[in-house]
């Protein structure tokens, strides 16, 4: 199985966001790392940007151009968006959306160019949301849907902490590199 990062950036914000896309190649490994030992999932891991020009009104960017794009690149690989838009549409409190196959997230970008502490805390937790989504529809969760959302609401308002990962990919109390959902909230056996 291909799970795919598609860093999707305006042409003229490319080079100021080569920080940012620098940190997705990592956060894409970390999730490769991530996804097997929380969920048993294998993934060969892709990253790459989709870069976009400016376009009238009538034909900006949404979810369902991205879809269309998912499709045509191929609908058995997971496609995984980080959009310099948000989802017109979306069922989930994080600024995400999620199908078979398919994530995109709000990806935020950091007042410091280099502030990796935001894009742990902005936009690697909202990417686990959405994985997070995908892997227990994958596994026949009933509730994928709202018992992410409950867990969701008590990081966001309950003070549940969100799980740090160093560079290493392993579990710190330091500075973290990378944040994700409490998976222990999850029955995941």
């Amino acid at each position: 199985m291909i799970l795919h990062f598609i860093f999707v950036v305006p042409e003229e914000d490319r080079e100021k966001r080569q920080f940012e896309f620098e940190y997705v190649k990592k956060m894409s490994k970390f999730y490769q790392v991530w996804l097997k030992e929380k969920f048993g999932q294998e993934y060969e891991i892709q990253c790459d940007e989709m870069i976009t020009k400016p376009r009238s009104i009538l034909q900006r960017l949404d979810t369902h151009t991205l879809v269309r794009d998912h499709e045509q690149r191929g609908k058995d690989v997971f496609h995984f968006y980080l959009t310099h838009f948000k989802p017109w549409w979306t069922d989930c409190t994080c600024e995400g959306y999620h199908a078979e196959n398919f994530g995109m997230v709000f990806w935020q970008t950091p007042k410091e160019s280099n502030d990796t502490l935001y894009l742990a805390e902005k936009n690697c937790t909202t990417v686990s949301h959405e994985l997070i989504h995908e892997m227990l529809r994958i596994k026949g969760h009933k509730k994928f849907i709202q018992d992410v959302h409950d867990v969701w609401t008590k990081h966001l308002f309950e003070q549940l902490e969100f799980e740090q990962y160093g560079e290493d990919f392993k579990k710190t109390d330091g500075k973290p590199m990378f944040l994700t959902m409490d998976t222990t909230q999850f029955n995941l056996q």
